[in-house]
């Protein structure tokens, strides 16, 4: 009756053993058709000139090159002659230009694309087999759609002890 006694009183000032115990459990279909989107940017004229042992002109005034111009837009840099200054020397040239797009007349309507050298277009989604679902007991199940579409499914599962 001591020992029992002792052991009763050993277990009064001993601390409670306490946890939070906390489980979730979640599921999630996510369905999307895309859009048709397109976009459309213009670029700009570019024109790049550069060399050693050599002169340039635009025909109208030595050792000069041509602003060029302007013209709906589009730059166009005019005729550049070169002639080596010294017969026999080494010399480089290089010379580039890309053409921009230019600036349209009128306002594109609607489902047209205006005339420009950079473009992205994507066709709008198809449903097709798209679909998702998830039953009563948590079991899931997604299938693909056509061309544009998205399907996700996720299945989440916690468990914390505090």
């Amino acid at each position: 009756m001591k020992r029992f006694a002792l052991l009763a009183i050993a277990l009064s000032f001993a601390p409670a053993a306490h946890a939070d115990l906390t489980h979730k459990i979640q599921s999630s279909v996510q369905l999307q058709v895309g859009g048709a989107m397109t976009t459309a940017d213009r670029i700009g004229s570019t024109f790049s000139i550069s060399g050693s042992g050599v002169d340039t002109t635009d025909s109208s005034t030595a050792n000069t090159i041509s602003t060029g111009d302007i013209t709906s837009g589009i730059y166009s840099p005019g005729t550049i002659e070169v002639t080596q200054q010294t017969a026999g020397n080494a010399f480089s040239f290089s010379q580039s230009y890309t053409q921009g797009d230019a600036i349209p007349t009128s306002e594109v309507t609607t489902g047209e694309v205006a005339n420009f050298g950079s473009l992205q277009s994507t066709a709008a989604g198809t449903l097709g087999t798209l679909a998702g679902t998830i039953s009563p007991t948590g079991e899931m199940t997604v299938v693909g759609g056509g061309a544009n579409t998205l399907a996700i499914g996720q299945f989440v599962t916690e468990l914390s002890i505090d």
